[in-house]
């Protein structure tokens, strides 16, 4: 029997020994070929079925071989997949170190820049301060040197007191009100005062006043003693100036407290005698009588609220005669001054005026501020927008 080759048609080949009685050979066979294909080539021999039953096992082998083939690459992408997912885990842990090591190296460069900028301004900052004091100083040499070429002349006071310059220069021409230049006797020097020529008549030398909160009434007993503020608005002309105006020979003051509250209405105070003693007793206050629509605050209702007759006190001088301390509202207090705002008054266990309190904006609640407490509207007190206290002289008959 003549072996069979069949042609190419792409499938794998299986090679098989073909046993015959008087020789030996191979047969090379498709190992997809049918039975039927097997049978037509070999009919007359029995070992076809032979052939035709390896080709079958060589198949079967070939399907394990197969089937080990799959498993083993299945195994292998397991392998890769896994292997891949650390390398992704050990990329993400090296960009996170490396942003943090970034940042951190970003912060201290820009902490680095920071204080050198800062170190720049802060020497910047010296050189400007250093030129502008030398610009001061070389200002002030200057204006020395053109004053010293004018000859010093007093300066030139316009009277006493604003009564006098009333009744002097007023009987001459008009004196509107406005700023003056006053000489009391007694003083040592002329100073300025704001003197109101439409009141009332006019010709009163105005001490004190209050109306915006813009000047700052807590101060010690310095400020007080010497007077601040703006004369044009707020301010204190100061007890020493005071003292050196009602302490005049031949003459007498009135006192005029005027009063304004957040709705507009108006009340006043006046007592028709005002002096002060001097600094050595602290500036202690006398009142004449009085008579107003405010009530007598000075004096107060109890007792323990007259301030007729009290000394000027400040949160550093205190004169308030709470020793070693007061009950007021049912609180022990040590300090009137302090209790009322480190401001300054002639305080008797504090009592019912301080015209010198802070000043509180319309609307806003308050405890102490403006007070003068016989004001009252409802039985609670008035509160107060604005105040003046102004000084007037009068002729006292037994002076004549």
């Amino acid at each position: 029997m003549v072996p069979a080759l069949l042609p190419d048609s792409g499938n794998r080949l299986s090679q098989h020994r073909w046993p015959g009685k008087k020789s030996k050979f191979n047969l090379v066979i498709w190992e997809d070929m049918s039975k039927e294909s097997v049978l037509k080539l070999f009919q007359e021999d029995s070992t076809v079925v032979n052939i035709v039953e390896d080709g079958s096992n060589a198949k079967d082998e070939n399907k394990s071989y197969d089937t080990v083939y799959k498993e083993d690459s299945e195994e292998s992408c397991d392998v890769k997949t896994k292997i891949t997912r650390e390398e992704k885990h050990f990329m993400c842990r090296n960009l996170q170190n490396s942003i943090i090591s970034y940042t951190r190296s970003t912060k201290k460069l820009l902490r680095k820049i920071m204080d050198e900028q800062q170190a720049s301004l802060d020497y910047l900052s010296n050189q400007v301060n250093e030129l502008m004091n030398r610009v001061l100083l070389l200002t002030t040499e200057v204006f020395r040197k053109q004053l010293d070429s004018f000859p010093h002349r007093p300066v030139q006071s316009h009277g006493l007191d604003c009564t006098d310059i009333k009744d002097t220069i007023g009987s001459v021409t008009k004196t509107p009100s406005g700023l003056y230049i006053i000489y009391p006797e007694g003083s040592s020097y002329p100073f300025e005062v704001m003197c109101d020529m439409d009141y009332r008549g006019g010709g009163w030398t105005v001490i004190q006043k209050r109306m915006d909160g813009i000047i700052d009434f807590q101060r010690l007993w310095c400020d007080y003693l010497d007077g601040f503020g703006d004369l044009l608005g707020e301010f204190w002309l100061g007890l020493q100036k005071i003292f050196y105006i009602v302490n005049q020979k031949n003459t007498s003051f009135m006192l005029y407290v005027a009063l304004e509250s957040e709705d507009d209405t108006l009340a006043y105070a006046s007592y028709d005698n005002f002096w002060l003693e001097d600094e050595k007793r602290f500036f202690k206050m006398h009142l004449g009588r009085y008579s107003g629509n405010a009530g007598d605050a000075f004096r107060g209702v109890r007792k323990e609220d007259n301030q007729n007759a009290m000394p000027f006190s400040t949160s550093d001088v205190d004169n308030d005669g709470c020793r070693p301390a007061c009950l007021v509202n049912g609180q022990s207090v040590k300090s009137c001054s302090e209790l009322n705002n480190n401001t300054g008054w002639w305080f008797n266990q504090c009592g019912l005026a301080n015209l010198n309190g802070i000043h509180y904006f319309p609307g806003k609640l308050f405890a102490t501020g403006i007070q003068w407490g016989t004001w009252t509207k409802n039985s609670l007190p008035v509160k107060i927008k604005s105040v003046s206290m102004k000084i007037r002289r009068t002729y006292n008959p037994y002076f004549k």
